[in-house]
């Protein structure tokens, strides 16, 4: 293939994903003629302007359930009302971690009321809106890789930051949630998620009655992890109660 310009190298990647629904990073240095770091810089730039997802070796399309996801005020009272719930969970003098996600950022108003919080986060946005509370609780950072996907830091830095701390509870969202196995994420970057509930006394997992069922095939906890799953009103009944015999604590947000 005679080579393009970048931009015309970006819009061909964009044109054959949706083609093949798969790329990888060696097919394409070689069908642009290119190298594979010219490939990697390609796809971060796609990835970071919201137009696929990287993959190890290659990239994926956006998921429709991404793409699709309703942001009307229904949801945003969903995801308040959870927050609301969730912060209900939390007392004074608490040592929480925070990780990335909108969700998980409903959190911050509701916690301007406590007192003597120590705070982690992997989130820079997260970071700044804790400087913002009046009761200025005590902010952790985990530093790390920046990951473009997640909006966060990841990787061993973050992970040996965590390690060196121990806390009475994470709060943390999920892209999907499987009745069966536990939280799950498009992301395949879980490590961090995982080394958080390992340094975590309790692990309560907020997400929207919306998730559960969806189809995404990588775990980022097993409910044996999970301590608390905070959800709305709409959740089925019938899997709450499947979701509690798994010995998780399920609590509707009214």
């Amino acid at each position: 293939m005679i080579k393009r310009n970048t931009q015309q190298r970006r819009r061909l990647i964009l044109e054959r994903l949706a083609e093949q629904g798969e790329l990888k990073v060696d097919e394409l240095a070689q069908l642009f003629e290119t190298s594979e770091v010219t490939i990697r810089k390609d796809l971060a730039s796609l990835e970071a302007n919201g137009l696929l997802l990287r993959r190890y070796g290659g990239a994926v399309p956006i998921p429709s359930e991404l793409i699709n996801e309703s942001q009307d005020e229904q949801v945003s009272e969903q995801k308040q009302a959870i927050a609301h719930t969730a912060a209900g969970l939390i007392r004074d003098h608490n040592r929480i971690i925070i990780d990335s996600g909108s969700t998980t950022a409903a959190l911050l108003p509701e916690l301007s009321g406590k007192e003597g919080l120590v705070v982690m986060t992997n989130s820079l946005s997260i970071a700044a809106a804790l400087r913002e509370l009046e009761n200025e609780p005590t902010l952790l950072m985990t530093g790390g890789t920046w990951d473009t996907h997640s909006e966060a830091f990841q990787g061993q830095v973050a992970e040996q930051v965590l390690r060196a701390y121990d806390f009475d509870q994470l709060f943390i969202g999920a892209d999907g949630i499987d009745v069966e196995r536990g939280s799950t994420t498009f992301n395949e970057l879980v490590g961090l998620s995982q080394v958080m509930a390992e340094v975590a006394r309790e692990v309560v997992v907020l997400a929207e009655s919306s998730k559960i069922g969806r189809k995404i095939h990588n775990l980022e906890l097993a409910w044996s992890k999970i301590s608390t799953l905070v959800t709305d009103k709409h959740i089925d009944p019938d899997i709450a109660k499947q979701i509690s015999a798994q010995g998780v604590t399920v609590v509707v947000a009214q």
